[in-house]
């Protein structure tokens, strides 16, 4: 059997300049900032940097790549921390990457990530299904990427991991990426502390976590978003 064809993401820009996928009819981050939005609703959502210090590997799943953001803050801020462990391996799954050009060009506006976007770029991927992994801050970071369809890519994992970013399209959107399913992998892939954060307050969201193991708190929301989840 031949592999699934990986179809680039399309992106565009509203006018106010956010990334736009018309492909999904939403956007790829927040209008109120993307880097503000990483550290709300993700890295503080998973109790973070509190939860790796003093941990020697500590490992991160995000279930939509997208522009990149999320994960290049994580590892800024993995990096800035002194009680940081020996690695921090990232693992994100994308079905339609983005062009090294539209990394680029959305990173611009985030200098503080400019060297990582740099080494990121340098090493990004053809648009082939499968996982690819790339070195980043001369070996302190690795970044697995697994380009393709999540439910035929997260039963491959193997756990644990001790984060999880829920972070794909609206589920009215894209309902693959908020599957049952998918909720059972993650708890199966689930460190016994693991923690877990999106943006999505969506009742079908809620209910399904919950249903897969997890004990889910709602919080206030970023931007215009009224809640987000933990």
């Amino acid at each position: 059997m031949n592999d699934p064809i990986i179809t680039s993401a399309r992106i565009t820009l509203q006018e106010d300049g956010t990334p736009y996928a018309p492909d999904y009819g939403d956007v790829y981050h927040s209008s109120d900032g993307a880097m503000a939005q990483a550290q709300a609703v993700f890295i503080t959502g998973c109790g973070l940097p509190q939860r790796w210090a003093g941990r020697r590997i500590f490992r991160v799943l995000e279930t939509g790549f997208g522009l990149g953001i999320n994960m290049l803050a994580t590892a800024a801020a993995w990096l800035a921390d002194p009680a940081r462990g020996e690695r921090l391996h990232l693992f994100s799954i994308e079905k339609h990457p983005a062009g090294a050009d539209d990394l680029a060009r959305s990173h611009r506006h985030h200098p503080e990530l400019a060297a990582l976007s740099r080494e990121l770029v340098a090493q990004w991927p053809l648009p082939l299904p499968g996982l690819h992994r790339l070195w980043l801050a001369e070996g302190k970071v690795l970044l697995t990427l697994c380009f393709g369809d999540i439910d035929s890519l997260l039963p491959k994992l193997d756990g644990p991991f001790d984060a999880f970013y829920l972070d794909g399209f609206s589920p009215a959107r894209n309902p693959a990426m908020w599957s049952e399913g998918v909720f059972r992998e993650c708890a199966r892939l689930a460190a016994a502390d693991a923690t877990l954060a999106t943006w999505s307050a969506a009742g079908a969201v809620r209910e399904g976590l919950t249903r897969a193991g997890f004990a889910v708190e709602r919080q206030p929301g970023f931007g215009r978003k009224k809640h987000r989840l933990q």
